[in-house]
């Protein structure tokens, strides 16, 4: 593999903050970080569910490989010299529990975030138009 796309939630504040985290980050594997929905993310992969995308991270591989929820955010820390260690064992049986628990614990903090009536995409990507946001100050 030699690059990964990240779609991410470009609206949701938690999705922003990792999506900064990532770039900071020596990748092995070079990321593209793209928003979620919108249409660099259709022009890219229109072959993708892209409503799925909003509702949880999604991560396509150079070759076509997608991955979803648990074994996204495994192959993003795969992609970083200091996490690779940790994305190899968190694919085992015994870290799998770990990593579900994590993308679990990340998904409520998102919805709460967003606050009520206020779904991914709600606000932004829905309609293609969806901007990066600048760094967090």
């Amino acid at each position: 593999m030699r690059r990964l796309t990240v779609l991410y939630d470009a609206d949701c504040p938690l999705c922003v903050h990792l999506r900064h985290w990532l770039l900071r980050q020596r990748q092995l594997v070079p990321l593209d970080l793209v928003p979620a929905g919108s249409q660099e993310a259709r022009r890219r992969f229109p072959a993708l569910d892209h409503a799925t995308t909003l509702r949880e991270i999604t991560v396509v591989g150079d070759r076509g490989q997608v991955y979803r929820a648990t074994a996204a955010w495994i192959v993003c820390l795969w992609a970083l010299a200091e996490h690779r260690p940790k994305a190899h064992w968190l694919a085992t049986p015994a870290g799998q529990p770990f990593a579900r628990m994590a993308v679990l614990a990340a998904a409520k903090w998102r919805e709460a975030l967003k606050g009520p009536g206020e779904g991914p995409g709600a606000d932004g990507c829905g309609d293609g138009r969806c901007e990066v946001p600048g760094p967090p100050r």
